[in-house]
């Protein structure tokens, strides 16, 4: 009932840019927390940014300085800003979003959602 489509991955020399984009979509009631994850071979995934719906944000040290997460409530959508980009970022990034939603009978829910994952590699 509720989908989040990323978009904006791709190939990049380092000290690059680009910018990610997650659009939820579905019966959403409201959005709470919004994040970006990512997941580089053999490691665990991890958090890069989040943020909640009062606009607090929230950082990785790796990416402090670099990356920056913003939101429009009104699209549903979250962002990831990424600069200057190392080669140590190449990894899929994924999105992440608490959604209170409405079910088909009209029941409303909390669930957290993932978006499908878009690959970021960056070039040294």
């Amino acid at each position: 009932q509720v989908q989040l489509v990323e978009s904006g991955g791709g190939l990049v020399q380092g000290g690059g840019s680009l910018r990610l984009s997650c659009a939820a979509s579905g019966s959403i009631f409201s959005i709470n927390a919004m994040a970006w994850y990512r997941q580089a071979p053999g490691k665990q995934r991890e958090l890069v940014a989040g943020t909640t719906s009062d606009g607090s944000t929230k950082y990785a040290d790796s990416v402090k300085g670099r990356f920056t997460i913003s939101r429009d409530n009104a699209k549903n959508t979250v962002y990831l800003q990424m600069n200057d980009l190392k080669p140590e970022d190449t990894a899929v990034y994924y999105c992440n979003a608490r959604v209170r939603y409405y079910t088909n009978s009209g029941v409303l829910r909390e669930d957290t959602y993932w978006g499908q994952g878009t690959q970021v590699t960056v070039s040294s």
